[in-house]
């Protein structure tokens, strides 16, 4: 559970159901004094709810607020396994070697348990120079076990899967530099890369954009915002090809 408790100016009650609800404001005049487009708490309230959690928020007009975050403990297999290897308890047959001689016990030998080495996770390169989706996405792919590498711009992404070779890219069209789609097609030239999945990130929606991006040799294209029930499907989809 995580709260973050504030002195600020409250909130009356009759607002308080209004909170988590996208691109509202509580008063439409302190966007101006305080900025925010009214989707943090939304975005925040539905993040937890992924994790199977929930968000709620407790606050007096004029004394301040407090909004806590309840998320389960999350089941993680790497430590389990190892817990397992380090309590297990030692074996109850004694070897004949180490039976009692006149009343001395011979002292067995040391023995070192034996480590599993854990199966790594598919690896995906994230290209995307916005911090706020950069933190989302991360957040979001870490929680379904994925590993990520990020690049802010298309050569550091190109440069990347040269050094990495990731599972899957997820590459945003709009970046500084070398864009995304001269990205896909440097990539694509490449024989060792042709067969990655690479899905386009982009908030272009006009006619013929997705096409544009198919062309180049995107995988798949997802407009944002990104759906992230839809990019865990795409990826899971494209990673079981």
């Amino acid at each position: 559970m995580f709260s973050v408790e504030d002195t600020g100016i409250g909130i009356a009650a009759t607002d308080l159901p209004k909170l988590f609800q996208p691109f509202v404001q509580v008063d439409s005049s302190l966007s101006r004094q305080y900025g925010g487009t009214g989707l943090g708490l939304a975005l925040v309230r539905q993040i937890a709810e992924l994790h199977g959690g929930n968000a709620t928020v407790q606050s007096e007009l004029g004394q301040g607020s407090c909004f806590t975050v309840r998320i389960p403990e999350p089941f993680c297999p790497i430590t389990c396994t190892m817990a397992r290897i380090f309590t297990a308890t030692p074996p109850t047959d004694v070897p004949s070697e180490q039976i009692p001689i006149n009343g001395a016990p011979v002292m067995a030998p040391e023995v070192s348990p034996t480590l599993e080495k854990p199966a790594l996770s598919p690896l995906i390169l994230l290209a995307e120079d916005n911090e706020a989706n950069v933190e989302t996405l991360v957040s979001y792919l870490e929680t379904q076990n994925y590993r990520l590498i990020r690049a802010s711009d298309g050569q550091e992404a190109i440069d990347l899967t040269r050094t990495h070779h990731p599972n899957l890219i997820l590459m945003d069209i709009q970046m500084p530099g070398v864009d995304g789609l001269t990205a896909i097609r440097q990539l694509r030239a490449h024989p060792d890369f042709a067969q990655i999945p690479i899905i386009a990130l982009t908030a272009l929606v006009m006619t013929g954009d997705q096409e544009k991006c198919l062309a180049a040799g995107a995988s798949e294209y997802l407009a944002k915002p990104v759906s992230l029930k839809q990019l865990k499907v795409m990826i899971h989809q494209l990673l079981q090809r």
